[in-house]
């Protein structure tokens, strides 16, 4: 049954804490809490892009008009609530005396203002779905939607709020530096890849953070993040290594949590008829190719090898719990590993001897990114495809693959839907190219199915929940048959704990210190 959720929540009643005894921290504002991440963010600005140590830190320091909570329900945020006008016509009761960090106060106009400035930004995704915003009055905004739809509060969730005049006066490239928002959590430093400090923002609307200091550590290496739990260099650790979780679970004094990660890892492959890497003609223009490489990829053997057992196979783009998903369909049972099939497609396609291009891919953004890659070449060189791997650090990774940057022909990424809905996914990465306006803007492989886009379309055109699901699963449908996307596994999520921590983490890996105390 699918979980797209529309409860109200309390900001004094989340479901996912941290508990955490630390020395000497027994008055309330000397808690301080040390956590080391993977990496350091890109971003401190929300406009500026999007990868997980960015969106930990904005949501910080920033807050949409709806709350998304730990586990994926939506309630009020800065909008206290909402109410539809018409099909098309939503209107937003603003929450009254919010300030941002500077003191300015928070009203209809910086949500305008917002809308207005991420249409104009790398981000129009965020606002695809709004035809227009007005502010009614300073607590008042109206939001009109292209045709009736479904979902649109659950899309205010990512989109975080600026303050007007600041930003203005601030400029896009110094609101990485000189971020200001109206969240739990106030910027005090940020050294790149060294440490990023924050301290809580008593005035906040939702009550003052329990935690008054809070420095990530980016640690890029897996042994030392371990090193640094082990010897009480932090507290908890972000994607414990996975060959290290015995290790940890063994040591006195160290815990080890996991959850399922909404984090799907995904192959995009190039669709064009000519393709940055390859030789002549691309082979992938032909689904039989696209088959024999899904054919050659043995996901299981990966998770077994590389993932040691700490991943969960892919059966569609996105989990069971989300519209969109289709039950009973499995990509693996599709498409099983099978090499003579996958040679006798190549064959059928045209190319027996196969083809050679480079595949795109992290060192420290997925675990264990490196070696998957390595590993998907060793599988894919039994069907007579040669990879040559271009392996990087996720801080030039993302400028890299940026659609239209037009440099890649396999790319190996992730990509997850804490909306808790397929279309938002389909809308980024499978809708036509430059056909729309905020979709297609994640369309890595270039595929163009007018079928696809006229499913997202009707999906998007619809006020039912119900018949919104059921157009994403047609659309899901020709997907999987298409297969411009392999999906290959889900994550786990890994924190490695102290003694006395106790940590429910969050189902969008969204690690929140507001969410977070301190025995």
């Amino acid at each position: 049954m699918k979980s797209l959720s529309h409860t109200v929540w309390r900001m004094g009643a989340l479901g996912a804490t941290l508990v955490v005894a630390t020395a000497g921290a027994t008055l309330a504002q000397d808690k301080a809490l040390t956590i080391g991440l993977t990496a350091d963010p890109s971003h401190l600005y929300p406009l500026a892009g999007e990868e997980l140590s960015s969106n930990i830190m904005y949501y910080h320091l920033y807050d949409p008009l709806v709350s998304r909570s730990p586990e994926l329900e939506f309630g009020p945020g800065l909008a206290e609530s909402w109410e539809t006008v018409d099909p098309t016509t939503w209107r937003f009761k603003l929450r009254e005396g919010v300030t941002f960090h500077n003191g300015n106060a928070f009203t209809a106009s910086d949500v305008v203002f917002t809308v207005e400035k991420a249409r104009a930004s790398i981000r129009p995704d965020l606002v695809a779905s709004i035809a227009s915003v007005t502010a009614i009055d300073d607590l008042t905004v109206e939001i009109k939607t292209p045709t009736p739809y479904a979902v649109l509060p659950n899309d205010l969730a990512e989109l975080l709020i600026l303050d007007e005049e600041y930003t203005t006066a601030t400029g896009d490239e110094q609101m990485d530096l000189k971020p200001m928002g109206t969240g739990p959590y106030k910027l005090e430093e940020w050294i790149k890849e060294e440490r990023l400090v924050l301290s809580a923002f008593d005035d906040y609307w939702g009550g003052a953070p329990k935690i008054k200091t809070v420095t990530f550590r980016p640690i890029t290496n897996p042994a030392t993040r371990t090193a640094a739990l082990l010897t009480g260099e932090v507290d908890v650790v972000q994607d414990l290594a996975v060959r290290d979780v015995d290790r940890v679970r063994n040591e006195e004094g160290f815990e080890v949590i996991t959850r399922p990660s909404l984090l799907n890892v995904v192959l995009a492959m190039d669709t064009r008829p000519e393709s940055p890497t390859i030789e002549g003609p691309n082979p992938m223009v032909d689904q039989r190719v696209r088959e024999a490489i899904a054919r050659a990829i043995d996901v299981d053997a990966i998770n077994k090898i590389v993932m040691n057992g700490l991943a969960t196979p892919s059966t569609q783009y996105v989990p069971a719990s989300h519209l969109g998903y289709v039950d009973g369909m499995d990509f693996r049972q599709m498409y099983p590993v099978d090499i003579d099939k996958a040679k006798a497609l190549m064959a059928e396609a045209g190319f027996p001897d196969g083809f050679t291009m480079t595949l795109d891919a992290t060192n420290n953004r997925y675990v264990n990114d490196a070696q998957i890659a390595q590993a998907l070449a060793s599988m894919l060189a039994k069907i007579n495809v040669t990879l040559n791997l271009n392996i990087m650090p996720k801080s030039n990774f993302w400028g890299y693959i940026r659609v239209p940057s037009d440099n890649s022909s396999f790319i190996m990424s992730g990509w997850d839907v804490p909306s808790g809905d397929a279309g938002s996914m389909y809308a980024a990465l499978f809708y036509s190219r430059d056909k729309k306006e905020g979709y297609g803007q994640v369309n890595r492989s270039s595929y163009s199915n007018p079928e696809v886009d006229a499913l997202v379309d009707k999906a998007d055109a619809t006020p039912d929940v119900a018949e919104r699901d059921a157009i994403l699963q047609e659309a899901t449908k020709l997907l999987m048959a298409d297969i411009p996307m392999i999906p290959v596994h889900y994550e786990q999520d890994i924190y490695g704990v102290r003694d006395g921590v106790k940590l429910t983490p969050r189902t969008d890996k969204f690690l929140s210190a507001f969410e977070m105390d301190i025995e």
